[in-house]
């Protein structure tokens, strides 16, 4: 059973199914926290995550840069889409949502803010992009025991 998972994603087909996989296996309590430089596909994995669990293609995805944070109710409960880009740290979340947020999925942009309130259980993806072309190699831990379920990509 690997604890971390190397993929090459290349191009963002394939950014998009890996999301739309990982999100058949996501459920309540979940986190999901997405690293990586600007323009690496953070955003991207969120907006094709979402899209897939709500079985909505044409869901509208906005990005959260301004507003923090984006709720979504998908089939299996609240899911909320976090971008802590502008945050200094984890103080700023409270008045956020942060705490009930948690008991839905919450998908989180620049994690490193979140301190002492990273979840554990989390499952953390560290996209890089490709200098050469638009490929992207991901980096997955955490959720071990559902982690070999996104091996086959």
């Amino acid at each position: 059973m690997p604890d971390t998972l190397h993929l090459l994603l290349p191009d963002l087909a394939a950014t998009e199914r890996l999301a739309a996989r990982v999100a058949g296996l996501a459920r309540p309590g979940d986190a999901l926290l997405l690293e990586g430089p600007l323009g690496a596909g953070k955003s991207a994995f969120c907006r094709a995550f979402l899209r897939a669990a709500a079985g909505d293609p044409g869901l509208e995805v906005p990005s959260p840069s301004f507003t923090l944070v984006q709720g979504y109710e998908l089939p299996q409960g609240p899911a909320f889409h976090y971008d802590l880009y502008r945050l200094s740290g984890p103080d700023e979340l409270e008045e956020l949502g942060w705490e009930e947020s948690r008991e839905g999925i919450v998908l989180v942009e620049w994690p490193d803010r979140l301190g002492w309130l990273t979840p554990e259980t989390a499952l953390r993806i560290s996209l890089q992009p490709d200098p050469e072309d638009e490929a992207r190699h991901a980096v997955l831990s955490g959720w071990d025991s559902r982690l070999p379920a996104l091996a086959g990509l």
